[in-house]
């Protein structure tokens, strides 16, 4: 819960460009355009008032904190203009300066500092590693990130280069062992296509992992593509996620098996989280892309009773020059769709 305090008493109202972007179970962090304000040290699952907001921190889930990792999605090694999709040509779009630093090298330069430094157990990149599926742009990629995460860094590909028929990266399915949590890394993508599918041998393999890991024993499942709502009234047949026959197959897989605790994607550029009536608080995530506003990426923090979902915006001063910039995108209305609301961004993984 979060809601901005406006003088004469207004409450409710967002005044920009103040913004409650990330809130955990100790402390909170604003942006006023570029300006960073962070207040540490907060009491968890508390209320607090604060530049002008009110919200409540994070419950700390109970017991020791086993483990922390972060995930990135939609890093789009090669891309040079931002803004541009097919069918949406109002713009603006924008681009790099001649000289300066393509802007996915200098983003996913500056996530990767800033996810360094909270020495995390992986990092999990769910898709769109690439922007053209080359295999220049792919090298790219691993030359931004092996070299300081080594094996702790583990990928799947996503539309951008199964469109183009590639199938960079590991073998799919396969399970990430770390303390407290088991992720599963699921390939969503479909050659040739920018939609997505979950094919009967992955829901065979997840279903098995879930049979195979203790009952209380979370499992968190990564794929790049989000989910149709299957409660929705609407069954379009070029769906731009996971087609509907199989999201509805997705969820029931999740619904069966209580140790399945979230599905995490990237592919919408957007911050949301979905919750359905047939996985109760199971929550399925969608994290805004690294490359252009928020400029995001999500960490996890593992306890022996829960998890907690905390999204940063990347915070070094050119990663929010650029994001601000972008914000723009698709005649202004981009900055509202891909920020989402607190909620979407930071909560708690329950198990019921």
């Amino acid at each position: 819960m979060s809601r901005r305090l406006v003088p004469g008493g207004d409450v409710g109202r967002t005044l920009r460009p103040m913004e409650l972007t990330t809130v955990s179970e100790d402390a909170a962090v604003m942006h006023d355009g570029t300006e960073v304000i962070r207040h540490d040290g907060l009491t968890p699952g508390a209320l607090h008032e604060l530049e002008g907001f009110v919200f409540r921190t994070l419950e700390r889930p109970p017991g020791e904190l086993l483990c922390r990792f972060a995930t990135v999605n939609d890093v789009h090694f090669g891309e040079t203009e931002a803004g541009l999709i097919e069918g949406m040509e109002q713009g603006p779009t924008f681009r790099s300066a001649l000289g300066e630093e393509p802007y996915p090298e200098m983003m996913s330069r500056c996530a990767t500092a800033e996810i360094e430094a909270i020495d995390p157990a992986a990092v999990i990149v769910k898709g769109d590693l690439t922007s053209r599926g080359t295999t220049e742009e792919y090298e790219a990629f691993l030359d931004a990130y092996l070299p300081i995460f080594g094996d702790r860094c583990h990928h799947i590909r996503g539309n951008h280069e199964s469109y183009h028929g590639q199938r960079f990266g590991p073998d799919t399915p396969y399970r990430i062992d770390l303390p407290g949590v088991v992720v599963a890394m699921i390939d969503t993508s479909v050659d040739d296509l920018a939609s997505g599918a979950v094919d009967g041998d992955t829901l065979g393999w997840l279903r098995d992992l879930a049979t195979e890991v203790d009952d209380d024993h979370p499992i968190l499942v990564m794929g790049h593509h989000h989910p149709w709502n299957p409660e929705s009234a609407i069954r379009p047949e070029g769906y731009f996620g996971i087609n509907p026959d199989d999201s509805e197959r997705l969820v029931e897989v999740m619904a069966a098996h209580p140790n399945l605790r979230g599905y995490f994607c990237g592919h919408t550029h957007r911050n949301r989280v979905r919750r359905f009536s047939a996985t109760r608080q199971v929550p399925f995530v969608e994290v805004a892309a690294v490359k252009e506003f928020p400029g995001a990426w999500a960490e996890y923090r593992v306890y022996e009773g829960g998890i907690t979902q905390v999204v940063h915006r990347i915070g070094a001063p050119e990663a929010l020059e650029w994001s601000e910039k972008t914000r723009g995108m698709y005649g202004g209305a981009f900055g509202d769709y891909a920020f989402g609301e607190l909620d979407d961004r930071c909560f708690v993984v329950t198990a019921d």
